[in-house]
């Protein structure tokens, strides 16, 4: 098969994701952008492999028979109207990344519910203050979305002993052992209201950007804590600022942001209860997600069916 390989990615990234790819899809013929290249040649590509595709750079390939995301968000492809509404769109569901996921959320309630923040700030100002340590039974962790990293994050939490609920948009299949799980507007405001720490792992679609504003950060329990390992679309930056200057915020752990790379002059940077990640959570490990892709390539080639295809209506 003909692959196209579309990326907005530095030049040593781009040639590292290449040599995975190619080395762990064998026998395809993979097309990038090349000085002295025939536009037809693109054309007549079957698959696009892409990582933040130029909008636009998808449109002409009139034979495509699969879209293939580098990347486990597929908003800004769903927002690209030029993208083939046609072609099957598959995400990255890529095992390593999850298992980061895992790591990161596992990392940021422990550090939350220890105080390690608190202590990190003592730390600056040379105090030397113990605080009462609490069992892991007794903080209550509300996680939104039950995807592959939400289901995978949720279990973790409960394995550590963590009181957690999971909430999705609609009603669904049950969480694991220990995971209690919630749907809809009242699933949500009940959610809030008991949680201590919200961790969100939501796709990025229109019904839920902006849903952490100031009605919903007006919801969450008082002195809670919100960790954003999702999309920065979800949070109304302005509103989370107020929430934390009125106190009504203890803590808020933030990987995403709606600009990115995040401004050197915004307040996040020197906030001192914002602890500010530049897009680490979860990076896609390309030796794992390569293997994803030649999974998805064979089964494209042998007929079957296509692994971790998005739904279009729903935007994930």
């Amino acid at each position: 098969m003909r692959i196209f390989f579309a990326a907005q990615l530095e030049p040593a990234e781009a040639q590292a994701w290449r040599e995975a790819l190619r080395s762990a899809a064998r026998g395809h013929e993979w097309i990038v952008h090349a000085a002295g290249r025939r536009d037809d040649d693109i054309v007549q590509a079957d698959v696009a492999v892409v990582a933040n595709p130029q909008p636009g750079s998808l449109s002409r390939l009139r034979g495509l028979r699969l879209i293939q995301s580098l990347w486990a968000g597929v908003d800004r492809l769903m927002a690209d109207a030029t993208v083939p509404a046609q072609v099957p769109l598959a995400r990255m569901v890529d095992p390593a990344m999850t298992a980061a996921m895992v790591q990161s959320a596992l990392w940021a309630v422990t550090a939350l519910h220890r105080g390690f923040f608190t202590y990190a700030r003592q730390q600056q100002q040379a105090q030397w203050v113990q605080h009462p340590q609490r069992r892991a039974d007794e903080v209550q962790v509300l996680v939104l979305g039950l995807g592959t990293m939400g289901a995978a994050v949720s279990a973790a939490l409960a394995a550590q002993g963590y009181g957690v609920t999971a909430w999705r948009r609609r009603e669904g299949p049950l969480g694991s052992s220990g995971v209690t799980v919630l749907h809809g507007a009242q699933g949500l405001e009940t959610g809030l209201a008991m949680a201590e720490v919200v961790l969100n792992l939501l796709p990025l679609t229109p019904h839920t950007r902006g849903l952490i504003d100031a009605a919903f950060l007006g919801r969450m329990k008082a002195g809670a804590a919100l960790v954003n390992f999702g999309r920065g679309g979800h949070v109304v930056e302005a509103d989370l600022l107020s929430a934390l200057a009125a106190g009504r915020l203890a803590h808020a752990v933030l990987d995403v942001f709606a600009s990115e790379p995040l401004p050197a002059d915004h307040p996040f940077w020197q906030h001192p209860r914002v602890t500010v990640l530049p897009h680490v959570a979860a990076l896609t490990d390309l030796r794992s997600a390569a293997d994803v892709v030649a999974s998805n390539l064979a089964r494209l080639q042998a007929g079957q069916p296509l692994l971790h295809l998005v739904d279009r209506a729903r935007g994930y």
